[in-house]
Parts: C-alpha cells; structure tokens; sequence
C-alpha cells in the first residue's frame, strides 16, 4: 500500500517497529463516515425493510461476513449496508449465490477482508502517527481520505486480474462447472522452523516470515505456479504440470542449501492428479498425498509419488535428448503414513 520510502517519509519496516500507538478514537467517526458513506443511521430491522430481505437472512450474512454483533436497537448502519443486502439479494436470485454455496462463499469473503482490512489500518495508523505533526487524529483522517479510494481500485484492479487469469485457466482445461482439475501440487517446509523461531523476538519472527513468503511466491510465479496458501512455515503451490512443479521445489531447496543465501533450509514434496478446487483452495488425495512426502522428505530434497514420476519421465521424452536427461531419479523404500500405507516415493535432482 505505500513504497519503501514513500512521500510520507516511511519506510515498509515501520510495522516493525515496537513504539505503542497513541489514542486514534477521535478519528474513529469521520475515518467510519468516509468508508461507510455516512455516518451510521439504521438498525439492522431498517436495513433489512430497506433492502427487501427477510431479517434473519441479513442476519446471517452478517454473521457469516464476521462481522460484529448488533443488537435490535443498534444504530450502526448506512446505506451502504441496505445497498450491499440489495446486491446479495440479486446474486441469489442470479444462481451465484446457491444454497449450497452462499456460507462458504461468504465465510471467506469475510475471513479474507478481515485480515486484509486489519493490516492495512495497523499500518495506516503507523504511517500516520510517523508523520510529523501535533495531531494525530487529523493527520489520520486526511491520509485516510487521500490513501483509502487509491487502495480500493487497486484492490479492484488486483481482482479483476486474478478473475481473468483463473477464468482462462478455467476455460483451457474445458472444466466448467467442474470443481475437479488435474493438477501438480506441492508443499515447501521450512527445516527446523520451531527450534530457530523460539531464539527470535516477535518482530524478527514476523520479518522472517514475510521474507519466505514472499521469495516463496516469486519463485512460484516466475516458475509459472500459483500460491494456494502459506500455513507459517509451510508453502501450498500448484502448477498445471509435474515439470513446473517441481523446477519450484527443486529451485527452493537449492537456495536453501546455499549458505550464502538468506533463504532456510526447506524440503518438499510433489503431487500430480486430480485434484478438488474449492474457493480458492484445493483437497483430495493428491494435495493429502503431497504433505505426506514433504513430512518423509531430508532437509534439501524433493520427492515425488508415482503420477508425477511418470509425468516428469513422459515430459522429458517429448523433448530433445538434452532435456530427457535434465532429472535422475532414486526410488525409494514404500513408506507408511498417515492414511496411506504403502506411499510410493521418488527422490528427483537435477542431474
């Protein structure tokens, strides 16, 4: 949201920072009338009479959304909220939001706003507070006022991009209307992660963090990858075929075992079948059967099940000689794990 070092003179470290926030309640109401469109003015029996939606639905959405409970009597609404039940309202009346869909659907709307909403205000307030100044409260209500509009079209424009790209994706593989697409998974874990967090303070914990997440990321877009989602210490990526997914492991646990590199020591797992797309998530066998590798995985190497084996050894003849000899592979004792009793694995290099 703001550069490195931007016009207010704030570096992207200042969430870093341990200095406590002053006291911002002053700007609460105006900073709450500009995002809201007014100031709160409606009880949630209004809002629902407003839009035409039964009470108990709005209710729900609400509650689904995480947002804060109100009480009957709560004047806590605008129209923006009569005018975001209206739209809901003409979703379900499109199909898009079904019964069986509408709670998930909205549950990760929700959770996924919450999160972005409260480190962006965090870092607001920082900004705010680091320009110099006798007011706060003032100094926060104009930044709100000349930040907030540029960060939601660029939320928006970040949306829409992400919809093209996943509507393509959806397109050339003829799966519409079908959650089930073949695809490579893997899952990147970072070696020792809890004996080496425990010697860090919050904020050197934090700035690790951040720093595998987004080397991790870069190296799965450059590689033609998607983030599923970072669990802490671990990496949950796709790709469309075994040989991108693992050039992004292999890729990883190579610049892990660079000493002169930042980057911890990792190990991962490669997986390549169907595979449940959901939300923006994925399950089944093949993303279960994934972790399952990375957990038999040494520190530094990459292994992969029977499917993505079989892919690489097929991708590789479709090429020339050269390439065909890109990968060596050992395979490995069957392992026992948790719900698979006889997994299968290869261990892949680069030759």
């Amino acid at each position: 949201m703001i550069g490195s070092h931007d016009r207010y003179g704030v570096s992207d470290d200042a969430h870093a920072e341990d200095a406590p926030l002053p006291d911002l309640t002053g700007a609460l109401e105006a900073v709450e009338a500009f995002l809201l469109g007014s100031a709160p003015d409606l009880t949630r029996a209004q809002v629902a009479e407003a839009a035409g939606v039964p009470q108990a639905v709005s209710e729900e959405l609400w509650r689904l959304l995480g947002f804060p409970h109100a009480a009957d009597d709560d004047v806590a609404f605008t129209e923006a909220d009569v005018e975001a039940l209206r739209l809901t309202k003409d979703l379900i009346a499109l199909g898009i939001l079904g019964p069986d869909s509408q709670a998930a659907l909205v549950r990760t709307w929700g959770r996924s706003f919450a999160r972005l909403a409260e480190w962006q205000t965090t870092l607001l307030a920082r900004v705010a507070t680091s320009v110099p100044g006798d007011d706060p409260v003032e100094q926060l209500t104009t930044l709100s006022a000349e930040v907030l509009p540029r960060v939601e079209a660029l939320q928006t424009y970040v949306w829409r991009r992400h919809l093209a790209s996943a509507s393509s994706r959806l397109l050339a593989v003829g799966s519409a209307g079908s959650p089930l697409v073949q695809q490579a998974v893997g899952f990147v874990d970072i070696v020792g992660f809890t004996s080496r967090s425990k010697a860090m303070s919050e904020a050197e914990l934090v700035d690790w963090i951040e720093g595998f997440e987004d080397t991790t990321s870069g190296i799965v877009v450059d590689r033609g990858g998607r983030v599923i989602k970072n669990i802490g210490d671990e990496v949950l990526f796709v790709a469309d075929d075994a040989t991108a997914a693992v050039e992004i492991a292999l890729e990883m646990t190579a610049r892990g075992q660079d000493e002169e590199d930042d980057f911890p020591a990792v190990r991962a797992g490669v997986a390549y079948g169907d595979v449940v797309a959901r939300l923006g998530d994925v399950f089944g066998p093949t993303v279960n059967i994934a972790s399952r590798l990375t957990s038999l995985a040494r520190p530094g190497a990459v292994l992969v099940e029977r499917n993505a084996y079989e892919a690489l050894v097929e991708d590789s003849s479709d090429e020339d000689e050269s390439h065909s000899s890109a990968y060596s592979f050992r395979r490995l004792r069957r392992a026992s794990v948790k719900g698979y009793s006889r997994l299968e694995p290869w261990l892949v290099r680069r030759r």
